[in-house]
Protein backbone atom coordinates (compact mmCIF):
# COMPACT_ATOMS: atom_id res chain seq x y z
CA UNK A 1 0.00 0.00 0.00
CA UNK A 2 1.45 3.52 -1.45
CA UNK A 3 2.46 6.12 2.10
CA UNK A 4 -0.57 8.63 1.64
CA UNK A 5 2.33 11.39 1.94
CA UNK A 6 3.58 10.22 -0.94
CA UNK A 7 0.75 10.78 -2.89
CA UNK A 8 0.77 13.47 -5.95
CA UNK A 9 -0.85 16.50 -5.53
CA UNK A 10 -3.53 18.05 -7.70
CA UNK A 11 -3.46 21.85 -8.85
CA UNK A 12 -6.73 22.75 -6.25
CA UNK A 13 -4.47 21.18 -3.49
CA UNK A 14 -1.63 23.71 -4.48
CA UNK A 15 -4.19 26.84 -4.70
CA UNK A 16 -5.81 25.49 -1.14
CA UNK A 17 -2.22 25.56 0.15
CA UNK A 18 -1.03 29.01 -1.06
CA UNK A 19 -4.42 30.46 0.42
CA UNK A 20 -3.22 28.60 3.71
CA UNK A 21 0.28 30.89 3.47
CA UNK A 22 -1.97 34.31 2.44
CA UNK A 23 -3.70 33.90 5.67
CA UNK A 24 -0.89 33.13 8.02
CA UNK A 25 1.22 36.29 6.02
CA UNK A 26 -2.16 38.49 7.05
CA UNK A 27 -1.46 37.04 11.12
CA UNK A 28 1.74 38.23 10.85
CA UNK A 29 2.97 35.00 10.85
CA UNK A 30 5.45 35.15 7.67
CA UNK A 31 6.90 38.20 5.96
CA UNK A 32 7.01 39.00 2.73
CA UNK A 33 9.81 36.95 1.75
CA UNK A 34 8.80 34.31 3.17
CA UNK A 35 5.23 34.46 1.94
CA UNK A 36 6.89 34.93 -1.78
CA UNK A 37 9.22 32.08 -0.94
CA UNK A 38 6.75 29.41 0.16
CA UNK A 39 4.60 30.43 -2.56
CA UNK A 40 7.22 28.91 -5.25
CA UNK A 41 7.57 26.28 -3.59
CA UNK A 42 3.91 25.03 -3.44
CA UNK A 43 3.29 25.56 -7.08
CA UNK A 44 6.29 23.21 -7.63
CA UNK A 45 5.32 20.40 -4.78
CA UNK A 46 4.65 16.88 -6.45
CA UNK A 47 3.69 15.14 -3.42
CA UNK A 48 1.49 15.58 -0.27
CA UNK A 49 3.79 15.33 2.14
CA UNK A 50 6.34 18.12 0.48
CA UNK A 51 2.87 20.48 0.39
CA UNK A 52 2.85 19.83 4.14
CA UNK A 53 6.25 21.19 5.23
CA UNK A 54 5.38 24.13 3.94
CA UNK A 55 2.68 24.65 6.44
CA UNK A 56 4.02 22.47 9.60
CA UNK A 57 5.10 25.36 11.43
CA UNK A 58 1.74 27.38 10.92
CA UNK A 59 -1.77 26.91 12.71
CA UNK A 60 -3.98 23.71 11.57
CA UNK A 61 -6.90 24.21 9.60
CA UNK A 62 -7.02 24.65 5.69
CA UNK A 63 -8.31 28.45 5.03
CA UNK A 64 -12.01 29.18 4.19
CA UNK A 65 -12.87 29.57 0.88
CA UNK A 66 -13.46 33.60 1.56
CA UNK A 67 -10.42 36.11 0.48
CA UNK A 68 -7.59 36.09 3.06
CA UNK A 69 -6.92 39.45 2.44
CA UNK A 70 -9.17 42.09 4.55
CA UNK A 71 -9.90 44.97 2.16
CA UNK A 72 -7.20 47.58 2.13
CA UNK A 73 -7.52 50.80 4.16
CA UNK A 74 -7.59 53.23 0.58
CA UNK A 75 -10.48 50.82 -0.72
CA UNK A 76 -12.57 51.25 2.48
CA UNK A 77 -12.69 55.17 2.42
CA UNK A 78 -8.87 56.38 2.44
CA UNK A 79 -7.34 56.31 5.52
CA UNK A 80 -3.65 57.98 5.64
CA UNK A 81 -1.10 56.58 3.92
CA UNK A 82 2.40 55.83 5.78
CA UNK A 83 5.23 58.53 4.30
CA UNK A 84 8.85 58.37 3.89
CA UNK A 85 10.00 61.53 2.61
CA UNK A 86 13.62 62.69 1.65
CA UNK A 87 14.41 66.68 1.12
CA UNK A 88 17.79 66.69 -0.20
CA UNK A 89 18.89 63.68 2.26
CA UNK A 90 17.73 60.18 2.47
CA UNK A 91 15.03 58.03 4.39
CA UNK A 92 15.37 54.27 4.22
CA UNK A 93 13.52 51.64 5.93
CA UNK A 94 14.58 47.99 5.85
CA UNK A 95 14.32 45.19 8.12
CA UNK A 96 11.56 43.70 10.26
CA UNK A 97 8.37 46.17 9.83
CA UNK A 98 4.91 45.94 9.72
CA UNK A 99 2.91 47.21 6.46
CA UNK A 100 -0.84 47.75 7.64
CA UNK A 101 -1.92 50.58 5.20
CA UNK A 102 -0.82 51.63 1.97
CA UNK A 103 2.48 53.51 1.80
CA UNK A 104 3.74 56.77 0.29
CA UNK A 105 7.78 58.10 -0.70
CA UNK A 106 8.54 61.47 -1.54
CA UNK A 107 12.30 61.92 -2.78
CA UNK A 108 12.83 65.52 -3.88
CA UNK A 109 16.68 66.25 -4.23
CA UNK A 110 17.19 63.01 -2.10
CA UNK A 111 16.72 59.68 -1.79
CA UNK A 112 14.50 56.99 -0.32
CA UNK A 113 14.73 53.50 -0.07
CA UNK A 114 12.00 50.57 0.80
CA UNK A 115 13.08 47.45 1.22
CA UNK A 116 9.89 45.27 1.70
CA UNK A 117 11.62 41.64 1.68
CA UNK A 118 11.54 41.56 5.76
CA UNK A 119 8.23 43.07 6.40
CA UNK A 120 4.80 41.68 7.21
CA UNK A 121 2.62 42.79 4.71
CA UNK A 122 -1.02 42.64 6.92
CA UNK A 123 -3.05 43.75 3.16
CA UNK A 124 -3.87 41.96 0.58
CA UNK A 125 -1.42 44.51 -1.73
CA UNK A 126 1.32 46.79 -1.05
CA UNK A 127 0.08 49.92 -2.44
CA UNK A 128 2.72 52.40 -3.05
CA UNK A 129 2.70 55.81 -4.38
CA UNK A 130 5.81 57.22 -5.42
CA UNK A 131 6.93 60.76 -6.11
CA UNK A 132 10.81 62.04 -7.01
CA UNK A 133 11.40 65.26 -8.69
CA UNK A 134 15.27 65.13 -9.02
CA UNK A 135 15.94 62.30 -6.65
CA UNK A 136 15.50 58.68 -6.23
CA UNK A 137 12.77 56.00 -5.10
CA UNK A 138 14.14 52.01 -4.97
CA UNK A 139 11.87 49.66 -3.74
CA UNK A 140 13.20 46.28 -3.14
CA UNK A 141 11.07 43.26 -3.43
CA UNK A 142 11.48 39.44 -2.85
CA UNK A 143 11.59 38.25 -6.58
CA UNK A 144 8.51 36.05 -7.22
CA UNK A 145 5.86 38.43 -6.64
CA UNK A 146 3.84 40.40 -9.24
CA UNK A 147 4.89 44.35 -9.57
CA UNK A 148 2.12 46.06 -11.19
CA UNK A 149 3.99 49.80 -11.90
CA UNK A 150 2.17 52.64 -13.91
CA UNK A 151 2.53 56.41 -13.65
CA UNK A 152 3.99 59.43 -15.42
CA UNK A 153 8.12 60.14 -16.03
CA UNK A 154 8.79 63.28 -17.56
CA UNK A 155 12.34 63.72 -17.89
CA UNK A 156 13.17 60.68 -15.50
CA UNK A 157 12.82 57.07 -15.55
CA UNK A 158 10.66 54.43 -13.75
CA UNK A 159 11.42 50.54 -14.45
CA UNK A 160 10.93 47.36 -12.48
CA UNK A 161 13.68 45.04 -12.76
CA UNK A 162 12.08 41.57 -11.29
CA UNK A 163 12.11 38.31 -11.66
CA UNK A 164 8.33 37.81 -11.43
CA UNK A 165 6.06 34.45 -11.19
CA UNK A 166 4.76 32.53 -14.00
CA UNK A 167 1.43 33.96 -15.45
CA UNK A 168 -1.96 32.76 -13.23
CA UNK A 169 -0.22 32.05 -10.10
CA UNK A 170 -1.49 33.43 -6.69
CA UNK A 171 1.65 35.21 -5.43
CA UNK A 172 1.69 38.74 -3.60
CA UNK A 173 1.47 41.21 -5.11
CA UNK A 174 3.05 45.49 -5.09
CA UNK A 175 1.26 48.01 -7.00
CA UNK A 176 3.15 51.49 -7.55
CA UNK A 177 2.11 54.75 -8.92
CA UNK A 178 4.81 56.49 -9.80
CA UNK A 179 5.20 60.35 -10.57
CA UNK A 180 8.61 61.42 -11.72
CA UNK A 181 10.09 64.39 -12.45
CA UNK A 182 14.14 64.44 -13.52
CA UNK A 183 14.06 61.68 -11.29
CA UNK A 184 14.32 57.65 -10.87
CA UNK A 185 11.57 55.04 -9.33
CA UNK A 186 12.45 51.89 -9.52
CA UNK A 187 11.02 48.23 -8.19
CA UNK A 188 14.00 45.46 -8.04
CA UNK A 189 14.30 42.15 -7.05
CA UNK A 190 16.57 39.81 -5.07
CA UNK A 191 18.76 39.49 -7.90
CA UNK A 192 19.27 43.10 -8.02
CA UNK A 193 19.84 44.12 -4.61
CA UNK A 194 21.97 43.30 -1.81
CA UNK A 195 21.70 39.60 -0.22
CA UNK A 196 19.58 39.44 3.04
CA UNK A 197 21.80 37.27 5.78
CA UNK A 198 19.24 34.96 6.78
CA UNK A 199 19.41 31.54 8.77
CA UNK A 200 18.17 28.31 7.07
CA UNK A 201 14.77 27.74 7.39
CA UNK A 202 13.77 24.56 8.95
CA UNK A 203 10.65 23.46 6.43
CA UNK A 204 13.43 24.04 3.24
CA UNK A 205 16.21 21.82 4.59
CA UNK A 206 13.76 19.18 4.87
CA UNK A 207 11.95 19.80 1.30
CA UNK A 208 15.34 19.66 -0.27
CA UNK A 209 15.87 16.71 1.82
CA UNK A 210 12.62 15.16 -0.03
CA UNK A 211 13.19 16.31 -3.56
CA UNK A 212 16.21 14.95 -3.11
CA UNK A 213 14.86 11.46 -2.55
CA UNK A 214 12.52 11.70 -5.25
CA UNK A 215 13.27 8.90 -8.16
CA UNK A 216 14.47 11.03 -11.20
CA UNK A 217 15.27 14.15 -9.00
CA UNK A 218 18.23 15.94 -9.01
CA UNK A 219 19.09 17.97 -5.60
CA UNK A 220 18.85 21.43 -5.60
CA UNK A 221 21.60 23.75 -4.86
CA UNK A 222 24.45 21.11 -5.87
CA UNK A 223 26.93 23.04 -7.31
CA UNK A 224 29.86 20.93 -7.52
CA UNK A 225 29.56 17.82 -9.40
CA UNK A 226 30.55 14.69 -8.32
CA UNK A 227 34.21 13.92 -8.03
CA UNK A 228 35.11 11.75 -11.61
CA UNK A 229 36.56 8.37 -11.21
CA UNK A 230 40.10 7.66 -11.96
CA UNK A 231 40.79 6.57 -15.35
CA UNK A 232 43.64 4.89 -17.15
CA UNK A 233 43.57 6.52 -20.35
CA UNK A 234 43.97 9.89 -18.09
CA UNK A 235 46.81 9.10 -15.03
CA UNK A 236 47.01 11.35 -12.54
CA UNK A 237 49.55 14.07 -12.70
CA UNK A 238 52.75 13.00 -10.46
CA UNK A 239 52.92 15.92 -7.49
CA UNK A 240 56.62 18.19 -8.02
CA UNK A 241 59.40 17.54 -6.64
CA UNK A 242 60.60 20.09 -3.85
CA UNK A 243 62.55 22.92 -5.08
CA UNK A 244 66.33 22.60 -3.23
CA UNK A 245 66.94 25.46 -1.32
CA UNK A 246 69.11 28.28 -2.18
CA UNK A 247 72.45 28.46 -1.51
CA UNK A 248 73.88 32.07 -0.43
CA UNK A 249 75.28 34.31 -2.98
CA UNK A 250 73.31 32.38 -5.60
Amino acid sequence: MNDPGEMRVSDAEREAAVEWLRVASVEGRLTLGELTERTEAAYTALTQAELAVLTADLPGGHPAPAPAYPPAEAERGGAARRWFVAVMGSSKRRGTWRIDKPLGAVAVMGDVVLDLRQAEVRTGVVDIMATAVMGDVKIIVPDGVDVELDGIAIMGDKKVQVIEAPPGTNVPIVRVKAYVLMGDIKVVGDSRAKPLKKKWAAWREQWDQMRGELPGEARPHQIHPPPQPWSSAHPPRPPRPPRPPRLPGH
